[in-house]
This record gives structure tokens, C-alpha cells and sequence, in this order.
């Protein structure tokens, strides 16, 4: 049986202001949403968020846990090849947003922090202008095209 919920107060659930100052999404997928993190520290840093709300990974059911992590994967496979990063990296976190969710990292050789784990806040965030977000959201939809 299903876990998957509405849950008050949660920018993911309620889609508010707060998120829409943080993200913007990308479009639907299976069982999830894939956003464009407005903080372009690392090009292409995105995130997959369930449809629905749960806290932790184990309250899934095991089809709907294969079918996040299978939308997990499509949106890697776009961050590796489409911004041809060194590699993905994956924060899972919670603490402050319970709302079960990926950060997808794109990292690079010559990145400051390669080798190491992105800061997921930093203090020095670089934001993305309207047109380098549509661009970055265009190319994902089109590699996400290519995929179906």
C-alpha cells in the first residue's frame, strides 16, 4: 500500500513561492518532477522530486521506489552525457525539506570541489538569468525527447 501524500507546508507539495524562488521546473516525469535548481554553481543541478509526498526512501512501495530511481537515472544519464560531466553526484538530505527528493550534481575535473562532495548551500551561489534557464530547460526536454 501506498504511502504517497499530500503533506501541508511543503513547497514541493504546495508548489508556492518559496519553491518557485528556489527552482523551476522542467516537466513530469513518471513518478516525479525534474526541476532546474536556480543556483548554477554546478551547470546543470537539477533535482528529481517525488509526485506526492513521503520523508523517506523506505515508504515507497517497491514499484514506486524503482520507478523514482528509474527517473533518477534518466535525468543522470542527461546530466553525463548532454553537459558531458565528469560525474554525477547525488544528495539526498531531508533535514530541512522532508519531502523526498535527488539533488542530481553535474561535476567537472577542472571544478574547484572535484573530488570531493558540492556544498549544497554555498555561500557564493551563482543564479541563472531567465535566458540561461530556458536554455538549460530546453535542453533537457529535448534530451528528454530523444529518450522516449
Amino acid at each position: 500500500m501506498s504511502n504517497i501524500h499530500f503533506e501541508e507546508n511543503c513547497f514541493y507539495c504546495e508548489h508556492n513561492e518559496i519553491q518557485k524562488d528556489k527552482m523551476s521546473e522542467v516537466r513530469k516525469l513518471d513518478i516525479s518532477t525534474l526541476y532546474l535548481n536556480h543556483d548554477q554553481t554546478h551547470r546543470g543541478r537539477a533535482i528529481v522530486a517525488l509526485n506526492g509526498h513521503v520523508n523517506e526512501i523506505f515508504e515507497l512501495t517497491e514499484t514506486e521506489r524503482k520507478r523514482f530511481f528509474d527517473d533518477v537515472s534518466i535525468v543522470a544519464s542527461i546530466l553525463k552525457n548532454t553537459f558531458l560531466a565528469d560525474k554525477v553526484n547525488y544528495g539526498i538530505y531531508g533535514d530541512m525539506v522532508s519531502h523526498l527528493h535527488v539533488h542530481l550534481v553535474p561535476k567537472y575535473k577542472d571544478d574547484i570541489d572535484f573530488g570531493d562532495a558540492f556544498i549544497n548551500n554555498p555561500k557564493d551561489l551563482i543564479p541563472i538569468n531567465e535566458m540561461q534557464r530556458s536554455k538549460l530547460i530546453e535542453n533537457f526536454n529535448d534530451a528528454l525527447e530523444k529518450i522516449k
